[in-house]
């Protein structure tokens, strides 16, 4: 499917297509449709995170959305799982958030939620990729006295803090917890610090001054080497890095080590056992998640499972096989008995509710997890053609794999969003790694390239 979709809504990428005002005002007419064809023209909610373009796009989502006779909730700057958690409490619709998460601030897309707050299915996105392509709700525009109207929410951010703040353990204190919050130039810069410091702690931020285009600059969790520096300067328990649209999470520990994704979810994991509350006794990872979080859940009694990678991959195994927390290594982390997405906030808040029941600090909750060497290459490819039908790409994975036995693995798959082939590699050390990463790449680029 999908020439507008990609595996996280429609995302305008600077160097592939433009995220326009003229195509977002078709797919807010679009959605007005769809909605108005399953429950009549109800309210549909807006997010946005900080980037100089979102008011642009809002903007025209609006102009689209209520000449179709809906009326839309403008929730302001709030991080994408606050939309979604807005949307299911209000039972709205649907719900919009304007976002294109950890990329750059030239990026931008939209992603969206159903009433029940999860996001749409692929048969749904492609009944909207139909009307948006094929101009059909230009065909039911409205009169006049029938256009929606737009409404500030003016306390769409306080919502979501309380819902935040009840996630957290009752009985459970942060008054011997000092953070650092990098809030990356993004959507978290208001509700984040907002959040810790009403549950009691010592909290520092940085990154949190918004300008339209520093967003994920340099900081935030794909970079994470202010945030290391300062925890270690400042002495603090820990410190927690969001990405632009808030829905991820990667942790510091004390001593200023990155903490991954994969780290995180097995740690939460384990304290849901041992608090009786993993249902099914099952942890939900991807194919990527490093080698050493299937190795931990062995060690630690607890059932794996990888999905395709994309959270909504994640959260379709999840329903199904009756578990309550998955996640990618990238700190995408679903808590499913609090939240219908991942929620990099609340992963935060749960993280630090295992090291009070641990009574451990993180750099010692760490070690349960021994993490694989690992080399990760994105090559761009010009076309994604079945990788087994050129035998020199075949065969260079084979003797890799040959080669590592079973003491790592080969992945190599096609990017959902972009047009990139991703190899990656694990081994028993990091040059054996880069170097097996390299050659799959070099023999790919040459192939495909």
């Amino acid at each position: 499917m999908g020439k507008l979709f990609g595996t996280d809504g429609i995302r305008g990428e600077a160097n592939r297509f433009p995220m326009d005002a003229h195509t977002v005002l078709s797919v807010g007419q679009a959605i007005a449709q769809a909605r108005k064809d399953k429950d009549g023209p109800g309210p549909v909610i807006i997010g946005r995170d900080t980037r100089i373009s979102g008011p642009m796009l809002q903007s025209a989502l609006i102009a689209g959305i209520t000449s179709m006779g809906c009326d839309t909730l403008l929730a302001g700057i709030l991080p994408t799982p606050g939309v979604a958690f807005l949307t299911k409490s209000l039972a709205l619709g649907m719900g919009i958030m304007i976002s294109a998460s950890h990329n750059p601030f030239q990026d931008n897309g939209i992603k969206f939620f159903k009433g029940d707050g999860f996001k749409l299915s692929e048969q749904e996105e492609e009944h909207l990729e139909d009307l948006i392509l094929n101009d059909t709700p230009k065909q039911a525009f409205v009169p006049p006295p029938e256009i929606g109207r737009q409404i500030e929410m003016r306390d769409s951010q306080d919502r979501y803090i309380d819902f935040l703040k009840r996630s957290f353990p009752a009985g459970c204190s942060m008054d011997n917890i000092k953070v650092v919050l990098d809030t990356a130039n993004g959507a978290t810069h208001r509700v984040a610090p907002e959040v810790f410091v009403e549950l009691g702690a010592r909290t520092e931020v940085i990154h949190n001054q918004p300008n339209g285009i520093n967003i994920n600059d340099q900081c935030g969790s794909l970079h994470t080497g202010d945030l290391e520096e300062r925890v270690v300067q400042t002495g603090a328990s820990l410190g927690l890095a969001f990405d632009g649209d808030g829905d991820r999470l990667i942790a510091v520990d004390e001593r200023g080590r990155r903490v991954t994704g994969d780290q995180t979810l097995i740690i939460c994991a384990n304290a849901l056992k041992k608090l009786g509350k993993l249902k099914n006794n099952l942890v939900i990872g991807t194919v990527m998640s490093n080698l050493g979080l299937r190795i931990a859940c062995g060690k630690l009694g607890l059932n794996y499972h990888p999905s395709n990678v994309g959270d909504r991959y994640v959260l379709e195994d999840m329903k199904r096989l009756g578990a309550v927390i998955g996640g990618e290594e990238s700190g995408h982390i679903i808590f499913l008995n609090h939240h219908t997405t991942g929620d990099g906030i609340l992963s935060a808040l749960q993280l630090i509710a295992a090291m009070l029941f641990e009574n451990k600090p993180l750099s010692e909750l760490v070690d349960i997890m021994e993490i694989y060497p690992q080399a990760l290459i994105n090559v761009p490819v010009k076309r994604k053609e079945e990788l087994s039908s050129f035998p020199r790409v075949s065969r260079i994975i084979r003797e890799a794999e040959k080669k590592l036995g079973d003491r790592g693995r080969v992945l190599v798959r096609y990017s959902g969003t972009q047009d990139l082939c991703r190899i990656m590699v694990e081994a028993p050390t990091q040059d054996m790694a880069e170097d097996l990463c390299a050659r799959i790449a070099e023999t790919i680029k040459t192939s495909l390239g």
